[in-house]
């Protein structure tokens, strides 16, 4: 259980690209107690979501590049048993805040684990497993963090005010979803499952994330200038346009060459994704909760 293989799998700082939903809900929650936050970074972070990579990886079993890992090592019964330890130890950490949001763990556990095992394997449908995805690491995430964060109730966040956002945060994951899977197309071919990207193909995969992640932005643009300012719908599209900027370049390269669409470049691109829209969402939040401001009158 303990062996460095396993804790490989785990991919602890693949966690950091999923960081910005976290963020979010930090950003935009009225009732900030710094031990929540820590704890409900910790239970999401440390421990559910690579709890969902070690368990994903160990039905894969996958022998070429996964996120995170470009030569994964072969997977053991120890990995098994190791994400569910850490399934287990997020939920008590839950539990220290409201039984509500424990729940919440629990269920993204029980779909991440629906999402690899043989006798359901969401993956091997290309929409449906595109939509869960998307829908659990960004709207159900979202809520669930809310939820963590202000020790609220499920019911307490079906209001408008955090349905948006949440959907917002899985709007972008359904954008950009697809391109995790450009480099895995032989793989997952032969294990028979039959993922978006590989039904998109190559460039497909780079069209649909590029109309999608356009379409994202823009709703992410008109929420921010709707709801708070417009200075932070500029902010959001210029911490934006590295990325863009990448993307760009990729698919040029990817047209001349389909090899290009390959594990270094896919994780170029989820390294400039995560770092600026982490650093956009923390701008945000210290901004608009005026911590910025009271940082600068010496409080």
């Amino acid at each position: 259980m303990f062996e460095k293989s396993t804790w490989l799998h785990l991919r602890i700082p693949f966690s950091f690209f999923l960081l910005p939903v976290f963020l979010f809900a930090l950003a935009v929650s009225p009732n900030i107690n710094e031990s929540r936050i820590v704890i409900v970074l910790i239970a999401l972070h440390i421990f559910l979501y690579p709890a969902s990579n070690g368990y994903n990886s160990y039905f894969d079993k996958d022998e070429g590049s996964i996120g995170g890992l470009k030569r994964p090592p072969k997977v053991n019964t120890g990995l098994y048993y190791m994400a569910l330890v850490f399934d287990t130890i997020a939920i008590v950490l839950g539990l220290l805040i409201n039984w509500q949001f424990a729940l919440m763990l629990f269920v993204y556990g029980l779909v991440s684990k629906a999402y690899s095992h043989p006798s359901i394997r969401l993956k091997k449908y290309p929409y449906l497993s595109w939509f869960i995805a998307g829908f659990f690491q960004g709207f159900f995430t979202f809520l669930m963090s809310y939820v963590g964060l202000n020790d609220y109730t499920i019911y307490q966040v079906m209001k408008s005010s955090i349905i948006i956002p949440g959907l917002l945060s899985s709007a972008i994951l359904w954008g950009s979803y697809p391109m995790t899977q450009i480099y895995q197309h032989e793989e997952d071919s032969k294990r028979g499952d039959i993922t978006l990207s590989l039904r998109l193909g190559i460039l497909g995969t780079f069209h649909f994330t590029g109309a999608a992640f356009t379409l994202a932005s823009a709703c992410f643009a008109w929420y921010f200038v709707e709801v708070y300012h417009l200075k932070y719908a500029l902010t959001f599209l210029v911490s934006m346009a590295p990325v863009v900027l990448f993307f760009g370049y990729w698919y040029l390269k990817a047209r001349k060459e389909l090899a290009n669409a390959n594990f270094i470049n896919t994780m170029r691109l989820n390294f400039l994704s995560a770092i600026f829209l982490n650093a956009f969402f923390i701008y945000f939040f210290l901004d608009h909760t005026q911590v910025l401001q009271a940082i600068k009158a010496g409080y």
